[in-house]
C-alpha cells in the first residue's frame, strides 16, 4: 500500500506551520462543539485533506502531508480535556479556567499520551490485527489524492473520496446546519407503564464508521442497545413512572442504565488490558533490543528508543509533582502533601497507562470517533473519587467537596493522556500504510501537543467568557439561554458528588460488572471458534447514545450485505469495490467533519446556536419522511456502489 519514494521530505518546517494553523482552527471547533453537545469529532481526515490541497500547490508528497494530519490530530484531540475540566466550574471551586494550570495539565497529560502511544504502536498497529477504521480512512485519503497526480485509477478514487464528501456534507448542511431536515428520528411508546424508545441518527459519517469497523462490532453494539433499550430502560421506567415517556427514558438511561454500561465496559476493559500484559511486555521488550541492535549498527530506530521513553516518563514525573503541589496545596485538603502528591503521581503514570491501553485498544476496535471517551471518564472519576475516600474516610463536607475537586482534576489529566494515546494510534496506523517513519511521526505528536496546549487554555476562557455554563454565568445580564451545556463535564461532576457524599447507586454498576463477566466469557467461547463479538463493543452500545450506536450498526450491516453481493465475482472485484467502500466512507467522514467544524464557527461568531437554521414552515412529519427517505436513498447510492461497482 506504500506509495512513498525514497528519501521523500517528512518532518519540514513548512508543513509544521501548516499543522499548527489547522490546529488552532479544529481545537476551537472541537471545544466548542464538546461544551454544546458533548460530542466531538476526529480531526485526523478532514486535516489531511485540507493539507493535501495546500501541500500540492507548493510540491508537497505524501508523507509530509501525512505529518501535518498527525501534527493537527493530536492537538485536536486535547479538547477532550473539556469532557471533565468544565466541572470545576460547574462545582464552583474555579471560577474560570486559570491559564497557566490548564495548560500544564493539557500539555502534561498529552505528553504522557504520546509517551505511552510509543509501546502500544508496536502492539496494538504493528503485531495486531486490529481494523483501526479511522486511521485505515485516512491513508486512503492521503493514497487517492497523490495516486490521482500518477494514474487514472488513483483520480477514480478521489472521485469517490470526493461523491462521498459531497453527499455527506450537503445532507449534513440539510439536518444540523440549516435545519431544513432533523438530524435524527425518535420513536418512543409505552407498553404496559414501560417506556420503548428507538433513536436513530440521520449521519453518514456514522454510517461509514459501522462499513469500516465491519460487521462483528456492530451486531455487538446491537446487543447492547437491544438490552439498554429493549430491557433496562423498559423494567426502570415501569417502577419509576413519569408524566412525559421520553424524558422518563431519557432520565432512566442517564442516570442509571449508562452506570451499567460503564460497568461493562470496566470489566470488559480491564479483561483486555489483562490479555494485553504479556503481549505488552514482549513489545517493549523487543522495541527495547531492537533500539539497542540499531544504535550498535549506527542507524536509527524506526520508534523513538525504549530507553528514551523511560527517561522521559521519569522527567514528565517532576512537572506533574510541581502540578498537583499547587492545586493540592491551594485546595487546604486535610492530607499530609508529602505523603499525597507522591501517590497522585505515581498512580496518575500507572492508571493513565493502564486507560491508554484500553482506549488505544477502543480506537483500533471501533475507531476515535465513536469511541466512549467519556465511559472512560466514569470510571476514572469512580476509581479517583473512590481512593480519595479511601484517604479520607471520615471525610468532612468541606474535605468531600476538595475530593470532588481533586478528582476533577486528576480525571483530567488521565482522560487527556487517555485520548491522546486514543487518536494517536489512527495517525501511527495511517502512517504505517503510507510508509512514514514512526519516530517522525511520533515527534509531530508531541509538537501538535504543545500547540494544542497553548490553544485549549485560552479558547476555554473565551467560551466561558462568551457564553458562561448553566446556572455559572460570568457575568451579570446574561442570557441563560445561551449558556453553553457542557454535558458530559456537567455528568462527571455530578457523579464525583454522588460519589464523595455517597449517593451513587453502585447497584446498577454492579449489574453491568456481573453482564461484563458474562460476555467476556461468551467473547473468548466464540473467539475459539473463529467469531468476533467484543465485550466492550456491547458495553460502548449500552453507553453511547443510542442516535449513535444504531447508525454505526446499520453501516455495519450494510457492509456486510455488500460483501456477500459482490462476493461471487471473485477475490479482485470484491478487493476493488471493498477499496471503493473505504474510500466512500472516508468521504462521509471528511464531509460531515468539515461542514461541523463550518457550523462550530458560525455559531462561535454570532453567540448564538443554529446560527444557519432556516424555519421552512413545513410540517415535522413531512420534514421526518423527507430526512428519511434522502438518507435511505444516499445508503441505498452507497450499497450500488459497493456491491456491484454502479456509480455513487
Amino acid at each position: 500500500m506504500r506509495l512513498a519514494r525514497d528519501h521523500e521530505a517528512e518532518l519540514t518546517l513548512r508543513g509544521i506551520g501548516l499543522g499548527a494553523v489547522i490546529t488552532v482552527v479544529f481545537t476551537s471547533a472541537n471545544i466548542y462543539l464538546g461544551l454544546k453537545t458533548g460530542i466531538t469529532f476526529s480531526s485526523s481526515i478532514p486535516a489531511a485533506v485540507i493539507s493535501m490541497g495546500l501541500l500540492k500547490l507548493v510540491g508537497g508528497g505524501i508523507l509530509e502531508n501525512n505529518i501535518v494530519q498527525t501534527q493537527a490530530s493530536a492537538a485536536g484531540t486535547l479538547c477532550n480535556v473539556n469532557l471533565v475540566l468544565p466541572g470545576l466550574v460547574l462545582i464552583d471551586y474555579w471560577h474560570g479556567f486559570p491559564l497557566w494550570q490548564t495548560m500544564a495539565l493539557c500539555l502534561l497529560g498529552g505528553l504522557f499520551g504520546v509517551v505511552f502511544s510509543v509501546p502500544l504502536r508496536r502492539l496494538m498497529v504493528v503485531d495486531s490485527d486490529l481494523p483501526f477504521p479511522e486511521g485505515v480512512a485516512a491513508a486512503e485519503v492521503l493514497l487517492s489524492g497523490h495516486r490521482s497526480d500518477e494514474n487514472e485509477a488513483g483520480g477514480g478514487g478521489l472521485r469517490d473520496l470526493g461523491a462521498g464528501a459531497a453527499e455527506a456534507g450537503l445532507f449534513g448542511m440539510l439536518t444540523t446546519g440549516l435545519r431544513l431536515l432533523p438530524d435524527h428520528i425518535d420513536g418512543v411508546f409505552t407498553l404496559g407503564g414501560s417506556v420503548f424508545r428507538l433513536d436513530g441518527g440521520l449521519s453518514l459519517a456514522l454510517v461509514g464508521i459501522g462499513y469500516l469497523v465491519r460487521i462483528g462490532c456492530c451486531l455487538a453494539l446491537l446487543i447492547g442497545i437491544l438490552i439498554t433499550w429493549g430491557i433496562a430502560v423498559p423494567l426502570l421506567t415501569r417502577s419509576h413512572p413519569s408524566g412525559d415517556p421520553k424524558a422518563a427514558a431519557e432520565l432512566v438511561w442517564a442516570a442509571k442504565v449508562r452506570l451499567i454500561g460503564a460497568g461493562l465496559i470496566a470489566v470488559a476493559g480491564l479483561w483486555t488490558v489483562v490479555t494485553l500484559v504479556k503481549p505488552m511486555v514482549d513489545a517493549i521488550r523487543g522495541g527495547w533490543s531492537m533500539g539497542s541492535t540499531e544504535r550498535r549498527s549506527g542507524t536509527f530506530p524506526p520508534d523513538i528508543p525504549m530507553a528514551w521513553v523511560g527517561i522521559a516518563l521519569a522527567i514528565l514525573l517532576i512537572p506533574l509533582a510541581v502540578l498537583f503541589w499547587n492545586f493540592a496545596a491551594a485546595s487546604g485538603i486535610g492530607v499530609s502533601l508529602a505523603v499525597l502528591v507522591p501517590a497522585l503521581t505515581v498512580s496518575t503514570a500507572l492508571f493513565g497507562f493502564l486507560l491508554a491501553t484500553a482506549c488505544g485498544y477502543l480506537a483500533g476496535l471501533l475507531g476515535s470517533s465513536s469511541s466512549p471517551i467519556s465511559g472512560i471518564g466514569i470510571l476514572a472519576v469512580m476509581l479517583v473519587a473512590g481512593c480519595g475516600l479511601a484517604v479520607l474516610p471520615g471525610a468532612t463536607s468541606g474535605d468531600a467537596r476538595l475530593i470532588g475537586a481533586l478528582t476533577l482534576f486528576v480525571t483530567s489529566l488521565l482522560i487527556t493522556a487517555s485520548s491522546i494515546a486514543n487518536d494517536n494510534l489512527q495517525d501511527l496506523k495511517a502512517g504505517q500504510l503510507v510508509g512514514a517513519t514512526p519516530w517522525k511521526q511520533q515527534a509531530a505528536l508531541a509538537i501538535g501537543v504543545v500547540l494544542g496546549a497553548v490553544t485549549v487554555a485560552p479558547v476555554l476562557e473565551l467560551l466561558y467568557n462568551a457564553y458562561g455554563f448553566p446556572g455559572v454565568l460570568p457575568r451579570s445580564g446574561m442570557d441563560p439561554r445561551n449558556a453553553l451545556p457542557a454535558p458530559q463535564a456537567a455528568l462527571l461532576a455530578q457523579i464525583a458528588d454522588g460519589i464523595v457524599h455517597h449517593r451513587l447507586d453502585w447497584s446498577m454498576v454492579a449489574v453491568g460488572a456481573i453482564l461484563g463477566a458474562v460476555f467476556v466469557a461468551l467473547e473468548a467461547a466464540l473467539r475459539r471458534r473463529g467469531v468476533t463479538l467484543p465485550a466492550l463493543s456491547v458495553g460502548i452500545g449500552m453507553y453511547l447514545p443510542c442516535s449513535a450506536v444504531l447508525t454505526i450498526a446499520i453501516g455495519g450491516v450494510v457492509g456486510w450485505l455488500t460483501e456477500r453481493a459482490a462476493a461471487p465475482s471473485g477475490e479482485g472485484v470484491l478487493r476493488s469495490l471493498r477499496r471503493r467502500g473505504v474510500l466512500l466512507s472516508s468521504g462521509f467522514l471528511v464531509g460531515e467533519s468539515l461542514i461541523g467544524i463550518a457550523i462550530a464557527f458560525s455559531d462561535l461568531l454570532q453567540a448564538r446556536s443554529n446560527s444557519l437554521a432556516l424555519s421552512a414552515g413545513v410540517p415535522p412529519v413531512a420534514r421526518e419522511v423527507a430526512a428519511i427517505l434522502i438518507f435511505t436513498g444516499l445508503i441505498a447510492l452507497f450499497y450500488r456502489a459497493t456491491a456491484r461497482g454502479r456509480p455513487a
